[in-house]
C-alpha cells in the first residue's frame, strides 16, 4: 500500500503550480498512509514475538545434553541476522531510496517480503509445530479471580500431592514456595474457582519477571533515532575532508548496528568457550542486562556531551536560529555514543528476551517474547512523547 502511495498519483499529494513542496493531504490518502502503517504494525506484532519462539522451537530438544547452550546461543544468532538485516535496511535500501525514488525504495522491499513469505510456506512441511492449549489469557485471569474469591483461606497451609490440581500432562508436582497468596484457588470446584498448578505457575512466572522487564524501557529511550537524525543533519558528514561522499543521517546507526553484530558473534564464538562459569551461557541473563543498562547509561552521557559542544558551536557560528544550517563540526563526534548503545544492546536485549524465556513454562514462550516485545513499543511510545 506504501507503493501504491508513490505510483498512483491519486494517492499521494499533488504538487504545487511552480512552487516546492506538495498540496496539502486529503482524508482520503491521509487515511491510506495512516493504515498501511497499521497493516505494518499489526504484521510486525503478529510475527516479532512469534518468530522467536517458533525458531526455538525447532531446535528444542530434551535428549540432547547441550540442548540449553544451545538454545541460547540461538538467540544470540537469531539477533546477529537481525542486525545484519537492519544493516542492509540502513545503508543499501537507504541509498536506494534516495539515488532512485521511493518507487524503487518501496518496490525492493515488498519483493524481498514476497520472497521470505515464499521460502517460509516452502519449509512448512518440515518445521515443528506445537499445538496449543487453549486460552492463555482466560487461564491467568482465573487464577486472579480464584484468588480473590479465596482471599479469607490461609495461604500459609501445608499442601501435599493430593490436594494440588494438576492437569493430566503436568509435570509440575506442586506448587513452588513463592507467591504464597497466588495458592489460594485449588480448593473449588469449577473452572473459576479450580485452578491447576500449571496456571498457577504461569502467572507467578509473568509478576516474577515485571521488574527486569520494566528494565527493557530506557536502553531503547535511549537509542532513540529521530532525535539522533536532527541532530546528524546539522553537522559535516563527509567522511573524509574534501571528499564528495557523506554519510546519509539515516544511515548513522550502522555504528551501533555494528558494534551490535561484532559482539554477539564475537561473545557466542570467543568468549563463552572460555569463560567457565557455573552458567552454561558463560555469563548469567541478569549480569548482561545490567552490564547493558549501564552502558546505556554511560553512552547517555556522552550524547549530553556531544550535544552542548555542538549547540555551543552553532551558537558561535550564529546559526541558532537556522536549524537546516550544517556545522563545521565533524559527525564522528557520534561515534563513540552509537558504538556504545550497539553494545548496550548486545547485552541487554538478548540478555532480557533469555532471562524472559526461561523464565516462563514452554507452553507460554510466545507469550513472554511478546512481552519483551511490548516493552520496546512502550518506550518508543516514550521517544515520541519527549520529541
Amino acid at each position: 500500500m506504501l507503493g501504491l502511495t508513490t505510483t498512483i498519483p491519486q494517492f499521494r499529494p499533488s504538487p504545487r503550480n511552480n512552487q516546492h513542496g506538495c498540496n496539502g493531504t486529503t482524508p482520503f490518502q491521509f487515511a491510506l498512509i495512516l493504515c498501511s502503517f497499521g497493516l505494518i504494525s499489526i504484521g510486525a506484532g503478529f510475527v516479532r514475538p512469534c518468530s522467536i519462539a517458533f525458531g526455538a522451537d525447532q531446535l528444542d530438544n530434551k535428549r540432547n545434553p547441550d540442548n540449553e547452550r544451545v538454545i541460547d546461543s540461538y538467540f544470540n544468532w537469531f539477533y546477529a541476522s537481525v542486525g545484519a538485516s537492519t544493516f542492509l535496511a540502513v545503508t543499501v535500501i537507504l541509498y536506494i531510496q534516495d539515488h532512485f525514488g521511493w518507487q524503487v525504495g518501496f518496490g525492493v522491499p515488498a519483493m524481498l517480503m514476497v520472497l521470505s513469505v515464499s521460502m517460509f510456506l516452502m519449509g512448512s512441511p518440515l518445521y515443528v509445530k506445537v499445538k496449543g492449549r487453549g486460552s492463555l489469557f482466560i487461564g491467568l485471569f482465573q487464577v486472579v479471580v480464584a484468588v480473590f474469591r479465596k482471599r479469607h483461606i490461609d495461604g500459609q497451609m501445608n499442601y501435599n500431592d493430593e490436594c494440588c490440581y494438576k492437569a493430566p500432562e503436568s509435570k509440575i508436582l506442586a506448587p513452588s514456595t513463592d507467591f504464597r497468596e497466588l495458592k489460594l484457588d485449588g480448593t473449588a470446584s469449577n473452572p473459576w474457582s479450580l485452578c491447576c498448578v500449571e496456571q498457577v505457575k504461569s502467572l507467578k512466572s509473568f509478576l516474577r519477571v515485571l521488574p527486569i522487564w520494566s528494565t527493557s524501557f530506557m536502553p531503547v529511550v535511549a537509542m532513540s533515532v529521530p532525535l539522533s537524525i536532527f541532530q546528524l543533519k546539522t553537522m559535516d558528514r563527509h567522511v573524509f575532508p574534501g571528499h564528495r561522499f557523506e554519510i546519509p543521517a539515516g544511515s548513522f546507526s550502522f555504528f551501533s548496528i555494528f558494534t551490535f553484530d561484532i559482539l554477539e558473534c564475537f561473545y557466542d564464538r570467543v568468549v563463552v568457550p572460555l569463560l567457565i562459569s557455573r552458567y552454561p551461557r558463560g555469563l548469567s541473563p541478569v549480569f548482561r542486562i545490567g552490564t547493558g543498562l549501564v552502558n546505556s547509561c554511560v553512552a547517555m552521557a556522552l550524547a549530553a556531551i556531544t550535544e552542548s559542544i555542538r549547540r555551543n558551536k552553532a551558537i558561535d557560528e550564529g546559526f541558532e536560529d537556522d536549524p537546516n544550517a550544517v556545522l563545521n563540526m565533524s559527525v564522528m563526534w557520534f561515534v563513540s555514543q552509537f558504538a556504545l548503545l550497539g553494545l548496550a544492546k548486545a547485552l541487554n536485549s538478548v540478555g532480557l528476551i533469555e532471562f524472559i524465556y526461561t523464565q516462563f513454562p514452554k507452553n507460554m514462550s510466545s507469550f513472554a517474547l511478546a512481552i519483551y516485545t511490548v516493552g520496546i513499543d512502550i518506550a518508543n511510545l516514550m521517544c515520541s512523547f519527549f520529541l
